[in-house]
């Protein structure tokens, strides 16, 4: 069943190696049928978070926040792909999710963490964890870490070891399974 899917990358760093992990995700969900846009705060150019998108008048909003909105009222889930600064979440990263609420509830998200070390960033994910329940759009319970980034994946996203597939094969399995039942349970209504 086809999904919309957005994929939120979280570093907008000159050398930024998260677009490889952006290519590959969206790849492999487009490779099972689902629509994927790519939110990339590079080039969206987002301002530091001042008003969050609900706090501006009906229709007053900055373009750029009225399509970023429209993009995430569409979804069924979420992907972020988030590198690990100082142990935690990029900053980038947090801007861009703080600016909107409502927009993920009822959502599912799934976390990609890359990192050019052994961790894969997975201290990045475990704050992203709480950041992300807090936003309506709970994570899976599976993590997918890329570490050793530079190597595991090239500049164009394909995959230079073996088990990557076989991780992001379960990994956009589950995410797919909570996808189909939040959707299913979004139809007859939501708690509030």
């Amino acid at each position: 069943m086809s999904l919309v899917v957005p994929v939120i990358l979280g570093s907008v760093r000159r050398d930024r190696n998260g677009l490889r992990a952006a290519r590959y995700v969206t790849k492999a969900l487009e490779a099972r049928g689902h629509e994927v846009p790519l939110v990339d705060p590079a080039d969206l150019g987002l301002p530091l978070l001042d008003r969050m998108y609900k706090e501006y008048p009906k229709g007053e909003a900055p373009a750029v926040l009225e399509g970023l909105a429209a993009t995430l009222r569409r979804a069924d889930a979420f992907v972020i792909v988030s590198a690990e600064y100082n142990h935690s979440i990029p900053p980038a990263l947090s801007n861009t999710l703080d600016h909107f609420l409502e927009e993920y509830f009822w959502r599912p998200s799934a976390i990609v963490c890359y990192s050019a070390g052994r961790y894969g960033g997975v201290r990045a994910a475990m704050q992203l964890r709480a950041m992300l329940a807090e936003l309506g759009t709970p994570s899976i319970p599976s993590l997918l870490p890329i570490p050793e980034v530079h190597k595991t994946l090239d500049e164009a996203g394909a995959p230079q070891q073996p088990w990557l597939d076989r991780s992001a094969g379960r990994f956009l399995d589950e995410l797919a399974w909570y996808a189909e039942a939040l959707r299913d349970r979004r139809r007859s209504g939501t708690p509030y």
